[in-house]
């Protein structure tokens, strides 16, 4: 079993309680420790007697200069859902630094409120909680990737999140990507980490730890700058016909790996999504994705008549029109996996 099973379980399910390890926290943030200096940060789906992201901002407090910092917490219904905290209720706290100079977090320097509501980031008292801040730093609910980063785009909000790689081909999230508008941050050490969690681990048992999950193709979701994001890919292959086929259903080569990328052609070419990590936005134009509907509505073309009995042989990838697809020398149809439709620019080395 993938060690992604427990995280696809939870979404089906609607649970989504994994909580991110202080080191993972602390490794992202340390790149933009400057962009918080006079501002309020919400983390709003966060148990403050249990969120690392909390007790992160409150020892940093001072040293990154912060203005205010929120926390606000859910109160499920299903008792399954609570925090490990077991909020009896939704609450949200306040937090405006250390009042009397001995650097420890005193009761009462933290002003705890309570909400009307369940504490849902989609509630208009939580929405009103989250006009006041000027960066989000969370990571939200899996399940509602979707809802939860449209609403920081729909309020203007500043943000450094945890979500999946899947999450870069949802139709609510890649056109922001494509505009620049997202990026990816510096990322968890092999795009896997280890979440505190209640659910069933499934990873290998070199990479077991107890009372963790693993879960591969985490990243960190951001509109802050990064110097990482400018950083051109080094390009050293040469275009051959041979290695890289191209798709049947658009005007575009595939490209397998990244890092195989050819210098030396100036065309449209299908890369994997996990590009988007090394993506350089002076260096390459994005044309879009060719995958089910976003592909259609950036050009690719339906499955052929003649090549629409294949499908049955591509189902386990769930090949639809606006998937890319390629025929072998055999005649088989052929699909990779989602990909990310790119280009280089004229004046990019």
């Amino acid at each position: 079993m993938g060690d992604n099973a427990a995280l696809a379980a939870a979404k089906r399910a609607k649970k989504d309680e994994f909580y991110t390890q202080r080191v993972d926290i602390e490794n992202e943030l340390r790149h933009y420790k400057t962009q918080f200096k006079g501002k309020v940060v919400l983390c709003n789906c966060d148990d403050p007697r249990e969120s690392e992201f909390f007790r992160y901002f409150v020892e940093n407090f001072e040293k990154l200069g912060l203005k205010r910092l929120i926390a606000t917490c859910y109160k499920s219904q299903d008792v399954d859902l609570f925090s490990q905290g077991e909020c009896e209720r939704a609450v949200y706290q306040i937090y405006d630094g250390d009042k009397n100079g001995n650097m420890t977090l005193d009761d009462d320097e933290v002003n705890v409120c309570y909400l009307k509501g369940d504490g849902d980031f989609r509630s208009e008292e939580c929405i009103e909680i989250l006009k006041q801040a000027d960066v989000v730093v969370t990571n939200p609910p899996f399940s509602l990737f979707r809802e939860y980063v449209s609403q920081l785009m729909k309020y203007g909000k500043k943000f450094l999140i945890v979500g999946h790689q899947n999450a870069i081909k949802y139709k609510e999230i890649f056109p922001f990507m494509k505009a620049n508008e997202i990026w990816l941050g510096y990322g968890f050490r092999g795009n896997a980490a280890h979440f505190r969690s209640r659910y069933k681990d499934v990873a290998t048992a070199s990479d077991h730890r107890d009372g963790m999950i693993r879960v591969s193709g985490v990243m960190w979701f951001t509109n802050l700058e990064t110097t990482k994001r400018y950083e051109k890919l080094p390009l050293y292959k040469k275009y051959t016909p041979e290695e890289y086929p191209k798709y049947e259903n658009y005007d575009a080569i595939n490209v397998n790996v990244t890092a195989d990328i050819p210098y030396d052609y100036d065309g449209v070419m299908g890369v994997p999504i996990t590009f988007m990590d090394k993506y350089c936005p002076e260096q390459f134009e994005i044309i879009g994705v060719g995958i089910a509907n976003l592909g259609l509505e950036c050009g690719v073309k339906p499955y052929k008549p003649e090549h629409k009995r294949y499908r049955k042989e591509v189902q386990k990838r769930g090949a639809v029109d606006g998937d890319l697809y390629m025929i072998d020398s055999n005649g088989e149809v052929i699909v990779p996996y989602s990909r990310i439709l790119i280009r280089k620019r004229k004046d990019a080395p």
